[in-house]
């Protein structure tokens, strides 16, 4: 289809099959009737050479047609063969959608409700790869520290969203600072873990991405690009300065000996441990890595807040269109700092600083154009009325802002910005 030739292209073939009248010579103008080629005269002549004259044409129009079907058909094989996967729509025929997955991990209760809501949007909009849920195996010891929400919570996913659960241990590196107050966060970083679904090599490909999205589109038609270890998009929000993948949305294809890579070089990583996952993902596949486009796949709720939006289309032509721009995106990323995560309520006085402003006349009665701001604060309303209706959990009380001297650091890249 061609709204989706941007991503995806076409395949197009065209061959002239030579008609059988081109076999002829059109430059012969010898009469039919003549003495030469005449039926009638070679009757009168030899009715033996009548026979064998029409055994070669015969044999000479079986021969025309043999090579015309072994053409047609050949080439028809050859499209078949050759022509990409990437569709234009997701019609497929064919496809044995076990052998492709969505990837989600919970360390806790927050992030677990958030992987939830992301399989209860792909399910709404009818994805159909299957589905795994990574937590900590020891959830499932007596002595487990999982609440009756978390098995709560587990259990839905497996029953109403057909996610497949899969206990892990979840890889801990301990933060250069503690973010606790200002994001909601922990002192320890478990991004990493998500390294672990290279583990999963019963499936071709699997998508992953971190769970504090909302998600609008499923993305099923990634699963058909052509191949590569691993897809990201950029850390667009870094360039010009630094030009960066990010590690919130990876494209994979299961491999071991992938993850044994990248957990060495994240236990050996002498790079500041605050963005570890996104750090590992630029060192292992700086040269290798399919990089996907992020204004579709890649899209942070803080491009509707900033003013100047040339790092997200890349150009400085073109005219800024916020509904265009949800419209088209498949998930949006919430990463707001020093704003905390949806999850968490917002401190009034921090709102008041970093709510998106209207284009004219701002903070008046007769301002207008704000579109990006309506937006905005439509992401973060529809997250928490979706986490109250499907988790059943409120928002977490908004922490203290500012928060104490000693709890950010100022050359620290923000966190949630992967």
């Amino acid at each position: 289809m061609k709204k989706a030739a941007g991503i995806h292209g076409r395949w197009g073939a065209s061959t002239d099959i030579p008609m059988l009248h081109d076999l002829y010579d059109s430059d012969d103008d010898t009469p039919l009737d003549s003495p030469k080629t005449s039926v009638f005269h070679s009757l009168q002549t030899s009715p033996r050479s009548l026979y064998w004259r029409l055994r070669r044409s015969r044999s000479l129009v079986l021969v025309i047609l043999a090579v015309i079907a072994i053409f047609y058909y050949s080439s028809k094989y050859h499209r078949r063969l050759f022509a990409p996967t990437h569709k234009p729509s997701l019609r497929y025929k064919g496809v044995d959608w076990r052998l492709f997955a969505y990837s989600q991990y919970a360390t806790d209760t927050d992030h677990l409700c958030n992987s939830v809501m992301v399989f209860e949007a792909l399910d709404r909009l009818g994805s159909k790869p299957d589905r795994i849920l990574m937590y900590p195996e020891e959830w499932d010891s007596k002595n487990s520290t999982a609440t009756d929400r978390d098995r709560e919570l587990l259990m839905k996913a497996r029953n109403w969203y057909r996610a497949k659960l899969l206990p892990v241990e979840v890889k801990r590196f301990e933060r250069e600072t503690n973010n606790t107050a200002a994001q909601g966060g922990s002192k320890w970083d478990t991004s990493i873990t998500k390294f672990l679904t290279f583990n999963q090599t019963n499936y071709l490909r699997i998508i992953h991405f971190d769970s504090d999205v909302t998600v609008q589109q499923h993305m099923d038609g990634l699963f058909m690009i052509p191949s590569a270890r691993v897809a990201v998009t950029r850390a667009y929000w870094r360039l010009p300065a630094i030009k960066a993948f990010s590690s919130r949305f990876l494209l994979i294809e299961p491999s071991t000996a992938e993850t044994s890579r990248l957990i060495a070089a994240a236990e050996s990583t002498r790079l500041p441990r605050n963005e570890l996952a996104m750090d590992v993902v630029n060192s292992v596949f700086e040269d290798s890595a399919m990089v996907l486009p992020h204004q579709q796949y890649g899209l942070i709720s803080e491009e509707f807040r900033v003013g100047d939006h040339r790092r997200f289309s890349g150009n400085d032509y073109e005219k800024w269109n916020p509904k265009r721009v949800l419209r088209e995106a498949s998930l949006v990323h919430f990463s707001d700092w020093p704003l905390p995560k949806p999850w968490v309520m917002w401190p009034r006085n921090l709102l008041q600083e970093k709510i998106p402003l209207c284009e004219i006349n701002p903070g008046t009665d007769n301002e207008a154009g704000c579109e990006s701001r309506d937006i905005w604060m439509a992401l973060y309303g529809d997250f928490r009325k979706r986490r109250k209706d499907i988790c059943a959990l409120l928002s977490v009380p908004a922490p203290e802002w500012p928060p104490a001297p000693s709890v950010v650091s100022s050359d620290r890249v923000p966190s949630g910005h992967q």
